[in-house]
């Protein structure tokens, strides 16, 4: 269904990749300005919609620098949040806001990586704001690509190993055709280019795609299952002690694959599973279709992934004759004192 209307709509890529070409113009002549902000900037994003690995390597960065001794914060558009405007999520202290206000991946890096974050959809006014209520080294950008009105001292791009492979298909064709904001071309931009394998072994880069990496610092990184985890106890359990028990498998994210492929590889049973559209809101509606599942399959416990639980987070009063788990995993980045290195020397 998806493919038909990517088909229907196709005519507007033309549009689009105009639009795309011209605004990109306009930087690269200056006619857009670039506006510098007094902290340095590190951005990380991607070329396509969803399911990089762009939130877990915030994370991986973002811990990075807090080890440090950095004063760092991330700043997000906070996408599918119902709020608007600047909204300050965590200050060095605690997360001073709902999951709703900020938006689940934002509110996942506040809560694992303890350090201030915000979200603003206009990310210069959204840094300004940031410093002057907070006194910090450096500012993380999520998913700041495309948004090129700040200027970042180190641009950092993530690409998803299975989309480079997919030469020729539907996905490396510019939205709404395909799945690319932007086209390979823009690549040029990156300091880093960071190919995601996920929970795959490494591949060779398609000749179609190594043209555009010339000359360009790349590193491999992959996922690493770090446990499950009792969503409202936070006890950690080895993904063994779930073999064979039926779960109800609970998941609302972009790439639903890797997360599924991950369960089947450790023997956990998928076979119950109830899967949503990227960012789901849950609502009760929602959470009492969960509910009848659960109880409809017999299963014994629900297992979704970390950016699920900080929203099913909300209705554990509903939820408090159910077992909750989520899986966690962390990005790994394949050469890290490459890397660190390279990121070190960017911001200092």
């Amino acid at each position: 269904m998806l493919q038909l209307i990517r088909i229907i709509l196709s005519p507007l890529t033309i549009l689009y990749k105009f639009v795309v070409n011209i605004r990109n113009s306009f930087f690269e002549k200056n006619i857009f300005k670039q506006v510098k902000v007094n902290t340095k900037v590190i951005s990380v994003g991607n070329l396509t919609v969803g399911g990089s690995g762009k939130t877990p390597l915030v994370i991986n960065i973002t811990k990075h620098l807090k080890h440090s001794s950095k004063k760092v914060g991330v700043l997000s558009r906070g996408y599918g949040r119902s709020s608007k405007g600047y909204k300050l999520v965590s200050n060095n202290e605690k997360i001073i806001v709902d999951v709703k206000t900020s938006g689940d991946e934002i509110y996942l890096v506040a809560d694992e990586c303890k350090v201030p974050t915000a979200v603003a959809e206009r990310r210069v006014n959204g840094v300004q704001r940031f410093i002057e209520e907070i006194d910090l080294d450096v500012v993380v950008l999520d998913d700041a690509f495309q948004h090129r009105w700040i200027a970042r001292d180190f641009d950092i791009l993530i690409m998803d190993q299975k989309f480079l492979s997919n030469v020729n298909s539907f996905d490396q064709r510019l939205l709404p055709l395909g799945s690319m904001r932007e086209p390979f071309e823009s690549i040029k931009r990156a300091d880093a280019i960071i190919i995601n394998r996920k929970f795959s072994p490494k591949i060779t880069i398609p000749i179609k795609i190594r043209k555009y990496l010339t000359d360009k610092e790349i590193y491999f990184s992959h996922f690493k299952v770090v446990g499950i985890f009792d969503v409202k106890t936070n006890k950690a359990y080895e993904t063994n002690e779930f073999e064979g028990q039926q779960s109800l498998v609970v998941c609302g994210i972009a790439s639903p694959f890797s997360f599924l492929r991950i369960l089947t590889e450790s023997n956990i049973n998928i076979k119950n599973k109830m899967i949503f559209t990227d960012h789901k809101d849950y609502t009760q509606k929602e959470i009492m279709s969960i509910r009848k599942q659960f109880y409809d399959t017999n299963s014994f416990s629900v297992l979704t992934t970390q950016k699920d639980a900080v929203k099913l987070m909300q209705f554990s009063k509903e939820l408090d004759d159910i077992d909750i788990y989520y899986l966690k995993i962390e990005l790994e980045i394949e050469e890290p004192n490459k890397f660190y290195e390279l990121l070190n020397k960017k911001i200092n």
